[in-house]
């Protein structure tokens, strides 16, 4: 059986990488030979060129022609999607979006994903030849074994690329904190961020936030936000202050190993999804936890 995987997120394509290379022949296709190389792919091709996601697209388009891969594995990036669209289509090949789980069997796969906005999980058997893949689908761990190591060069894209301009935003990816401690509508006020920050720094946390308090207020920065339109985290510890938990958000921290959840209102869907619950002011409750920790 053979996968060929491809993200322009090193991190995401390392952890699908990890998640195959004991079931299949992986090929993966990067633009980071050097450290994609570390993970155990049978093959690891480099592209040269811009990483657009028509050049990419037409790429694979021809690698499938010679390889005939059982399973296209694509990391879930704005890149990612675009590209397993354009593939859906110039191969004629079903696609799956947004798995968080895959087996393969035969020509079948078994996958699982997030439905109606997070509310349900959607397990389904299919024929599908395109998988586009959740980050966290796989711990990365890099493996001792040799790839062979090649480079193509991309065609030239329909689209031409003029000009970039960067997002605002903080240095931290949240995606690979342990510790999160996230904030919603309870905070208040943005100044009040800073009686938060002197837990998430005894916590040893990273501060995050709902679409609301990222979006709407600008309390945090774009990259900062956890939800179904923001980042996708998955920390050994996710600590929810002042957020209801709206469907939205709760897709995006659903992967935490352990969630505790402080809100004033006792009736807030956010205690579904937590493993401990406290009912109270959040400033009282994290003052008291702060000197838990320090003891």
């Amino acid at each position: 059986m053979k996968v060929l995987a491809f993200s322009d997120s090193k991190t995401i394509l390392a952890q699908i990488i990890s998640r195959f290379r004991d079931d299949a022949e992986v090929h993966a296709l990067t633009h980071d030979t050097e450290f994609t190389a570390k993970f155990g792919a049978a093959k690891t091709i480099g592209m040269k060129g811009d990483i657009l996601s028509g050049s990419v697209a037409k790429a694979i388009e021809k690698m499938q022609s010679d390889e005939g891969y059982d399973l296209i594995a694509i990391g879930s990036t704005v890149t990612g999607r675009e590209v397993a669209g354009m593939l859906a289509t110039m191969l004629s090949l079903h696609a799956v979006s947004e798995v968080n789980s895959v087996n393969l069997d035969g020509g079948k796969i078994t996958t699982s994903r997030f439905f109606y906005g997070g509310k349900s999980l959607l397990t389904e058997e299919s024929g599908a030849k395109i998988a586009v893949l959740a980050p966290g689908i796989a711990e990365a761990k890099e493996s001792p074994g040799k790839t062979e190591v090649s480079e193509i060069q991309l065609e030239p894209s329909a689209v031409r690329i003029v000009s970039k301009t960067d997002k605002k935003g903080g240095s931290v990816d949240i995606e690979k904190a342990q510790i999160i401690v996230s904030v919603g509508r309870g905070l208040g006020k943005k100044e009040n961020l800073e009686k938060v920050e002197p837990f998430a720094k005894a916590v040893h946390g990273e501060i995050a936030g709902s679409r609301p308090v990222c979006l709407d207020y600008g309390w945090l920065s774009e990259d900062r936000q956890v939800g179904l339109s923001g980042k996708k985290v998955q920390p050994k510890l996710y600590i929810a202050l002042g957020i209801s938990g709206q469907i939205q958000h709760i897709a995006g921290m659903r992967n935490s190993k352990l969630v505790i959840a402080v809100n004033k209102d006792k009736s807030a869907p956010i205690f579904e999804e937590a493993d401990y619950g406290i009912v109270g002011d959040l400033f009282d409750v994290i003052a008291k936890l702060k000197e838990k920790v320090a003891q």
